[in-house]
């Protein structure tokens, strides 16, 4: 899950020059880990909705939380998946 999540940020975000192995589980996707802003939170977003069919609201309180890394992201989505 999350290598295909790896793949789906490099994809949607159309990140040229990094491969899934350049993307740490567990390092921050935003600000010092990979550097994604509020747009790319948008884009990523709707890319996991296509794709899982899993709604992150905008105004859940833990949505900072759930996009802090690819492994807390793989985790909600699974948990809202069953």
């Amino acid at each position: 899950m999350e290598n295909e999540l790896k793949q789906l940020i490099i994809d949607a975000l159309a990140l040229e020059d990094i491969s899934i192995n350049d993307i740490d589980s567990h390092a921050p996707l935003f600000n010092e880990g990979l550097g994604l802003d509020s747009i790319d939170a948008l884009e990523l977003g709707l890319a996991i909705r296509k794709k899982y069919n899993v709604k992150i609201d905008s105004d859940k309180e833990d949505v900072v939380r759930i996009f802090s890394s690819v492994s807390t992201l793989a985790d909600y989505i699974q948990s809202v998946r069953g």
